[in-house]
């Protein structure tokens, strides 16, 4: 095996050359905790655009405390994002279930009509059954020994992972009286000219994908903050930025949560929330690494 080139370096070394590159380091101790503790390249990933490559330095008065705030922030932020992704998602888990039911049959999702491309429901049905056999649920149980294994559809939705719930939905057929037409009345949404609007089937699906994105980022600890992404819901007119964006990130998520909202009371809370951390962290922050418009509040506050 071809040995790696770069050598192993102590905490000691890592704090020695962020002061190199011009990184203050008012309180040594507090740094080697936060690196034994954290990891010196998690942390690297805030300190990212304080950077200057072309000088090889960082910014003139770059702290490794306004680097550890950064890293608070995104943990909080990632906690309360989690809270409110999953509160859509029971909602959606809970809406689905009584969409399906709409056409009176508890063992509905194994039928393949309801659902658009065959393969790809084969495949979701395959993975939803890899996950009713790896679950250790009572009421899973209660149907192997009382039902010969026969699962209902309100139990099932239960342990489908999020992701394949999102692949469920995305696949359903459309139009009139179809258990899609049922789930998008969960979600009408006010047009520009004040109409009520049932959102379409690629609408609820790009919301859908977005929020198991930004969950799964929540889930694994991963950075929001000064992170971009290429996965781009489908944002409604009135929520559209002008000039469009160069880079989507956390304002995109945060409209999918918006749009798909257990109720409007969770959601402004929510907002409520996020405000006050933005303004805990104020000092430290850029709302421009968080890609959120001078104007979001407007559009993430529902009257």
């Amino acid at each position: 095996m071809k040995a790696y080139p770069k050598v192993i370096r102590t905490t000691h070394d890592l704090i020695a050359d962020l002061q190199s590159k011009g990184m203050s380091v008012s309180d040594i101790s507090l740094a080697e905790k936060a690196i034994e503790q954290i990891g010196y390249y998690r942390l690297r990933g805030y300190a990212f655009h304080f950077y200057d490559a072309t000088a090889g330095k960082f910014r003139f008065g770059t702290s490794f405390d306004s680097v550890l705030q950064l890293y608070y922030f995104n943990c909080e932020l990632s906690s309360l994002l989690f809270t409110m992704s999953s509160k859509v998602e029971v909602a959606l888990r809970s809406r689905l279930c009584e969409a399906l039911l709409c056409l009176g049959d508890p063992l509905i999702y194994l039928d393949p009509s309801i659902f658009k491309d065959k393969s790809i429901y084969w495949k979701n049905l395959g993975l939803l059954c890899s996950e009713i056999n790896r679950s250790d649920e009572v009421f899973i149980k209660h149907n192997y020994i009382n039902h010969d294994g026969q699962i209902p559809i309100w139990a099932a939705v239960e342990v489908m992972s999020f992701g394949n719930l999102s692949k469920f939905v995305s696949n359903l057929i459309t139009g009139p009286n179809t258990p899609f037409s049922r789930l998008a009345k969960c979600y009408i949404y006010k047009s520009a000219k004040g109409k009520d609007v049932v959102p379409s089937l690629d609408m609820v699906s790009s919301w859908i994908h977005s929020i198991v994105i930004l969950r799964n980022m929540c889930a694994h600890n991963s950075r929001i903050y000064n992170r971009s992404t290429n996965k781009k819901p489908i944002i409604l007119a009135t929520d559209q930025q002008n000039p469009s964006p160069r880079y989507y990130g956390l304002y995109q998520f945060l409209l999918s949560m918006k749009y798909l909202r257990p109720s409007t009371e969770v959601w402004n809370a929510f907002v409520r929330e996020f405000e006050a951390l933005l303004n805990k962290y104020s000092t430290y922050v850029d709302m421009n690494k968080l890609h959120l418009p001078a104007d979001w509040k407007s559009h993430l506050n529902i009257a």
